[in-house]
Parts: C-alpha cells; sequence; structure tokens
C-alpha cells in the first residue's frame, strides 16, 4: 500500500520550526527536522515514523517545505500550494491519501485527484463546517463529532491518536520539579477553561505551577488600559493566570516540560461535546504525569483514580490537584496511566486499525 500523509501546522509552531530548520534547504532535510520534532506524533502514522519507503508525508500548508519540493521538482516558484500537493500524489502514484488537514483540503481538493487514489480519508476532531463530499471516510475519536459529520452526510468510523514510543523515556524520570503544567490555548473560545485555570493557579503560592499558553492575537492589546472593557476582556488573563504563564511549547520542547511535570491540567475548550481524550491526554499519560482532566465520556482505559482523575468544576481540580500532590499519590497514578496508553495505544495498534479502514 503506498500511503499518502498529510498534515498541517498551528501557526504559533511555525517559529520554532523555522529555527529548527535553520539553513536546510531541501525537501528531506526539512522533513526530517519535522519529524524528529516529534510535532503531532501522536497522529502519525507507523509507516511514516519508521520511514517506510512506500509512505509519503508532508505539510500541505508549510510553504518552505512544500516549495522545497517543487523547486526540486521542476514545479514554478508561484505554484499554489494545492497544486504542489496534488503533483507530489501524482508522483508518489498514492493508493490511500490520509488527510489531517480537511478544513484546508476539502472535497474540492480531494476530486481533483487522479484515478490511482483508491481511497481517501481525512481526521478531524475539533468543530466546525467542512465538505467531506469527496472523501470515503472521516476518522475521530468522538462519538458526539462523528454524528456531526455523519449528520453532514459523511461516512465516519473510530479511529485514535497513539502513543509516542519517544516518550518511554520520558516517563521513567520520576523526580519532577513542576507540580502543574498546563499547555494549550487561551482565546475568547476558552472561557471555561479560563475559570479552571484561575482556580489552579491559586495553588501557586505554595507550589510551582507553569501555564504554557498559546494567547489569542488580541491578548497583548487585552491586557492595556484599551481593553478594560468591551470583547476584549474575553481575552485578558487574570492576575493570578498571568503571574505562572510562560510562552507556548511545541514538539520536544513540550515533550521535556511534560518530564518535569507531576500534574498537568486538561480542560476542553467551550464548543467540545460530551466526549474526552483529545491528544494532549495520549501525551500527558503517555509522559507519565497525572492528568487532571474535566468531567465527561473517556475511552478505556483512561479511568478516574487509576489512571487520572477528573474534576467538576474549577474549585474541584484545583483540590483534587493539591490533595494528588499532598499525598504523593500522583506518582503512583501517572505510571499506572503511562503504562495503560503504551499498552492500549500503541503505534502498531493503530496502523492496524488503519488498515482494517482501508
Amino acid at each position: 500500500m503506498r500511503l499518502f500523509q498529510n498534515s498541517g501546522l498551528n501557526p504559533s509552531y511555525r517559529p520554532r520550526l523555522a529555527d529548527l530548520v535553520g539553513q536546510a534547504r531541501g525537501f528531506e532535510q526539512q522533513k526530517e527536522v519535522f519529524l524528529n520534532d516529534r510535532y503531532g506524533a501522536a497522529h502519525i502514522l507507523l509507516p511514516i515514523l519508521g520511514r517506510s519507503p512506500e509512505a509519503f508525508f508532508t505539510n500541505g500548508d508549510d510553504e518552505s517545505l512544500q516549495r522545497a519540493w517543487a523547486r526540486e521538482n521542476g514545479l514554478g516558484q508561484d505554484t499554489p500550494l494545492a497544486d504542489i500537493l496534488l503533483a507530489q500524489i501524482e508522483h508518489h502514484k498514492t493508493d490511500v491519501f490520509y488527510n489531517l488537514d480537511p478544513f484546508r483540503y476539502d472535497a474540492t481538493f480531494v476530486r481533483r485527484l487522479p484515478g490511482h487514489v483508491k481511497r481517501k480519508i481525512a481526521w478531524r476532531a475539533a468543530p466546525g463546517k467542512i465538505d467531506f463530499s469527496g472523501y470515503d471516510l472521516v476518522l475521530c475519536n468522538f462519538p458526539s463529532m462523528r454524528q456531526l459529520w455523519e449528520e453532514q452526510g459523511a461516512r465516519t468510523a473510530h479511529f485514535f491518536p497513539a502513543h509516542d514510543p519517544e516518550l518511554d523515556t520520558v516517563a521513567a524520570n520520576r523526580d519532577r520539579d513542576i507540580d502543574v503544567l498546563f499547555f494549550g490555548g487561551y482565546s475568547r473560545h476558552h472561557q471555561r477553561r479560563r475559570q479552571i485555570l484561575e482556580a489552579v493557579a491559586g495553588l501557586s503560592s505554595r507550589r510551582r505551577v507553569v501555564f504554557h499558553l498559546d494567547l489569542s492575537r488580541y491578548t497583548p492589546l487585552a491586557e492595556t488600559p484599551l481593553g478594560w472593557f468591551g470583547p476584549l476582556r474575553a481575552v485578558r488573563r487574570p492576575p493570578a493566570i498571568r503571574e505562572v504563564s510562560a510562552p507556548p511549547v511545541f514538539g520536544r520542547s513540550m515533550y521535556a516540560q511534560l518530564g518535569r511535570a507531576k500534574v498537568v491540567v486538561n480542560a476542553s475548550i467551550d464548543m467540545a461535546g460530551p466526549d474526552r481524550g483529545n491528544m494532549r491526554c495520549f501525551e500527558t499519560m503517555g509522559a507519565g504525569a497525572l492528568l487532571v482532566s474535566d468531567s465527561g465520556n473517556y475511552p478505556a482505559p483512561m479511568y478516574d483514580g487509576q489512571t487520572m482523575a477528573v474534576y467538576e468544576h474549577p474549585q474541584d481540580a484545583s483540590e483534587k490537584i493539591a490533595r494528588q500532590l499532598d499525598s504523593g499519590n500522583w506518582d503512583g497514578i501517572g505510571w499506572a496511566g503511562h503504562r495503560a496508553i503504551r499498552e492500549e495505544y500503541s503505534k502498531q495498534r493503530q496502523f492496524e486499525r488503519f488498515l482494517e479502514l482501508t
């Protein structure tokens, strides 16, 4: 099977990737830098990570990467990114196209694919209206999200992120100096998250608390006198959160921080449904930290009190974290979570499931 996997980049990750790439100009060189940084590795399939010669990977929205391939393959410097991606698929003679970025490359792009592409599969685990009509299958690990896509006419199937084995060495470190860690977005879509983080930040008077926040682009303005009133208030951080804030982290830098953390707090976005178990849960448990996350429907083996901890409201989150730290129970539950995720959600099992769907 000739597999082609396409992904995309968080805009906030791009500066880090550019620094890592440095002066590398070739497509393969840049791609290797990205894959070695492990950004989004939970979603990258085993043949890609294993560098199988029949598998092709790219980030279709990475202009530097894509134009390197175009330059090496005789395409003009003004070739649209969609046309470069199409040319890569044609050159690769792809059998199965697996797209992690169907928002950018929706049915309009899929209808242009050559006839040798036998299966067109997308992954989507975030709300929003997307035209999936050109895809054979849309994958997701949230039943409520799958129902949403089916109501829009898509055929769906259950699929899941997987444990990155690179996290095994991270999990082995049990001497950790950060008591409470959070990393994620902070925007107008995160008002419930703001309440949770503000409550947890209250622990900073006696515990080391670090929040790596990917801030809204309006937050700097919101935290000036101009933002004291009106809609910008939604993206202004309360003082307690500002005091423990740090820049966002990605890739191996994020893995390093996970390896220093005893507890990692997770909080769903406001638009999330009842289902839980996003990539952050897999990464946190895979790294051996104690996942403390909001209540909802979690997949096995994410069990409250056994492999993770669940809270009901902001104050409950703060109190449960304090109890876990004071008792030292975070260590045993965090290690149990690591073992469970490593065993139940291996890269091998993920790819075996993918093969079932193709």
